[in-house]
């Protein structure tokens, strides 16, 4: 079966070609660095991170760009509230995204690039825009720069909507507009807003638009035209419709295929932090552990609304857990195999449905249900290939526990090894106050404590050192 892809420009399911043969370039919106972010931002990266693994599953050499928005009205504003500089408070938010990303083991993008290290770029594309007559200069002095959606006679071909039905954009004073629908592609600088977010340009000092950003982007790292664009639902209009429509004014034949992952509601409403629902993922996996709330996302098509709940995350994680005690099990008894080299037909036939996960995991606990049937008879060349099959699966999820990062993790990892390593030096330095006040009986017995657990303490000139014993040899027993 042949990789078919829903895409949102043609609302209909296509078979997917690629520009090149045997390679693939995607470029998903990455998040606004404005907060931390909550289970619906990194929903789409968990979508796009189980589509890269099965295109590579495929054969595809996968390019995956994802950028990072660091300046914006909204991290301007978040940052004045807070009195820190714009850029402290982005660069803070990137790092708690990039934490998520790896709780949630997503792998991270080939390459990352940030907004506000494009502006050449960016001016390059409004210069030929203008040159092309489809971008103007605002006559009110203020320095911004509009697209002019008149003079593109698709603009609303990925929303499917006409220009007259269409309410005004809000993105900047409407006073320097020939149309109110026309939108930014440049931001005059105003008083009051830091001179470190402004850029010299032709056109006076400002900052970008929201969207000349990632149509500078996609450009600079996948060429005109590229395989799939990405993000969440609600990007779709205003931010991607501009998008296709200035990266074709300029004679880009852009994206192929437009993918776009359905929202997480909470109480059916979108999940914003505006709302007050947002849920951070910093603290859910608090609550659950962060692969089992992979799974309960990565259970759901990526175009159905997720509505979310702690009930319904509680309830997938146990689900989950019978998968982990399968493969438990399964290798205790086996001794362990590694994944199979191919997946079940019919786990690839739904994968290649429009990334059918829904369906792959009925796979999954299908071969689940098996594998435990075949558990209880011991090791055999069937329970191994079972299970090497479910661990084929869930690599292509992400969710495979044996499989980085999971395994470490679940051995205890750095994590645990910085706890340990602190326990013990704080137990060495109990011992050195002993020994200082000559009371060796106490330093003596914290030396033996040790030594019970297996850790050998030795006294060096530099002071104490520590090391884990070694099991002894079992050779000839």
């Amino acid at each position: 079966m042949t990789l078919r892809l829903y895409d949102t420009a043609t609302a209909a399911v296509r078979d997917f070609e690629p520009v090149q043969p045997g390679k693939v370039g995607i470029y998903h919106c990455g998040l606004t660095v404005q907060g931390a972010p909550h289970v619906g931002h990194i929903y789409k990266e968990i979508v796009f991170d189980v589509l890269r693994r099965w295109l590579e599953r495929s054969g595809y050499d996968v390019t995956v760009i994802a950028n990072v928005t660091d300046i914006d009205d909204k991290i301007l504003a978040k940052s004045a509230e807070r009195n820190v500089p714009w850029w402290a408070h982005a660069y803070e938010f990137e790092r708690e995204l990039h934490w998520a990303y790896d709780v949630l083991g997503c792998r991270p993008p080939t390459y990352e690039p940030r907004a506000t290290g494009h502006i050449p770029e960016m001016v390059v594309m409004i210069e030929e825009l203008i040159a092309r007559g489809h971008a103007y200069a605002a006559t009110d002095g203020s320095g911004d720069v509009y697209f002019d959606v008149k003079s593109w006679p698709s603009y609303g071909e990925l929303s499917h909507q006409r220009i007259d039905d269409m309410d005004p954009a809000e993105d900047a004073d409407p006073r320097g507009k020939r149309d109110v629908r026309d939108f930014a592609l440049w931001k005059g600088y105003t008083e009051g807003t830091p001179r470190t977010a402004s850029w010299p340009t032709p056109w006076g000092d400002g900052r970008p638009g929201w969207h000349l950003e990632c149509s500078a982007m996609a450009g600079k790292y996948l060429g005109t035209e590229f395989d799939i664009h990405g993000g969440g639902l609600d990007l779709r209009f205003p931010h991607h419709e501009n998008e296709l429509a200035q990266s074709k004014a300029v004679g880009q034949k852009f994206a192929r295929f437009w993918m776009h992952s359905a929202l997480v509601t909470a109480a059916g409403e979108k999940m914003s932090k505006s709302l007050g629902n947002g849920a951070i993922v910093r603290n859910v996996v608090e609550q659950v552990r962060p692969i089992e709330l992979r799974y309960y996302l990565v259970s759901s098509h990526y175009r159905s609304v997720v509505e979310f709940s702690m009930a319904a995350l509680e309830e997938s994680a146990t689900s989950f857990q019978r998968i982990e005690g399968y493969i438990d099990r399964a290798t205790e008894v086996t001794g362990g195999v590694s994944p199979a080299a191919e997946v079940p037909q019919a786990f690839a036939d739904a994968m290649d449905d429009d990334l059918g996960t829904p369906a792959a995991v009925a796979v999954l606990h299908n071969t689940v249900r098996d594998g435990n049937k075949l558990v209880a008879d011991g090791d055999s060349p069937a329970l191994q290939e079972n299970l090497a099959s479910v661990r084929a699966m869930l690599g292509v999820l992400g969710l495979d526990p044996l499989a980085e990062p999971w395994a470490s993790r679940a051995a205890g990892g750095e994590e645990l090894t910085e706890v340990v390593d602190g326990l013990v030096k704080a137990l060495l330095e109990q011992r050195q106050a002993a020994r200082e006040r000559k009371d060796y009986a106490a330093s003596d017995d914290i030396r033996d404590g040790l030594k019970a657990l297996g850790v050998i303490v030795e006294d060096t000139p530099q002071g104490a050192r520590w090391t884990i014993a070694q099991p002894e040899s079992t050779e000839g027993n």
